[in-house]
């Protein structure tokens, strides 16, 4: 039976990479069949990812079967998984974030966690020397999955091991990490052809703070200037958003990778008390700055105070 590789909804560079370069180790190097898919349309640079290194875009899914086997990657959080993943067959969990709890397995399974800024990093790794056989657009993948999660090393998230495996792949690829990454984040920035609701939700989570749901969602851009022109039509549609997916508040912060700073879009009181509380920010509008904030996981979510 074929092992389904995925990561989470709404699926990011990482989330639709990371599925690609464990189905290929478990084909290629394991013998196992597998195929990677994915819980959401790709964001806009994961899809030029995926045209940069000729890779077939995998199918989507809307839940999982009872007793499948699969491999969970970028992800803990059954949140951000299908509702009936506890009734699969979960084989392995490979990820970078907090545990979160709430995944069942049907036995004792391999989980590898580690304090890393991409999933793929953490691939490569336990690849060993069998990394050295992924063919060109497979190491492609990876090295865009590392710049992406890392903003080409300006997050706080990256390790001195994320920065030693991306350059690696980058030289064995030919290729020049700054101009590469540029071409990654122009796709990213390009935002023009989605709704206010597809670009609330293109890069969400969903997390609670003491009983208050949120979904926290971030637009990493270098031309914020493009989404915050938007930024009454994002307010509005922030209210359906939350009444659709049966949270309390949508939190969007639009993160300048260049300049390194995050604005955070205030549209009550709630969202002015939690910047306050979570930030140490002054609000005086409907949005605010946050200087030097990048990071969901390591900057955002665990600041946040209601």
């Amino acid at each position: 039976m074929t092992t389904l590789v995925f990561g989470h909804k709404s699926p990011d560079t990482d989330s639709t990479g990371s599925p690609i370069l464990w189905s290929w180790y478990l084909n290629e190097v394991k013998g196992e069949q597998a195929e990677p898919v994915l819980l959401g349309e790709p964001n806009t640079e994961a899809a030029f990812m995926l045209q940069r290194w000729d890779l077939p875009k995998p199918r989507i899914i809307d839940d999982v079967e009872a007793d499948a086997p699969v491999v969970i990657v970028d992800t803990n959080n059954p949140a951000e998984l299908p509702a009936s993943i506890n009734s699969a067959d979960i084989r392995a969990i490979i990820d970078h974030h907090k545990l979160v709890g709430g995944l069942e397995t049907k036995g004792p399974i391999d989980i590898t966690v580690r304090p890393l800024a991409c999933t793929a990093t953490i691939m490569v790794d336990l690849m060993g020397d069998d990394a050295a056989k992924m063919p060109e657009a497979i190491k492609g993948a990876a090295l865009t999955c590392i710049l992406s999660d890392t903003l080409e090393f300006r997050s706080p998230t990256t390790t001195a091991h994320d920065r030693d495996v991306a350059e690696k792949l980058a030289a064995d690829l030919g290729l020049d990490v700054s101009t590469y990454a540029a071409d990654m984040f122009a796709a990213k920035s390009d935002v023009s052809s989605f709704s206010d609701a597809e670009l609330i939700r293109m890069d969400s989570k969903e997390y609670e703070v003491d009983g208050t749901k949120f979904r926290v969602s971030v637009l990493e851009t270098t031309a914020p200037g493009v989404v915050l022109d938007r930024k009454a039509s994002l307010a509005d549609s922030m209210v359906d958003v939350a009444k659709e997916d049966g949270v309390d508040q949508v939190l969007l912060f639009v993160v300048d990778i260049l300049n390194e700073e995050a604005t955070l879009l205030v549209p009550n009181d709630l969202v002015k008390g939690v910047a306050e509380k979570s930030f140490g920010a002054s609000v005086n509008g409907d949005a605010v700055v946050l200087p030097g904030i990048m990071s969901r996981k390591k900057q955002i979510i665990p600041n946040l105070k209601v």
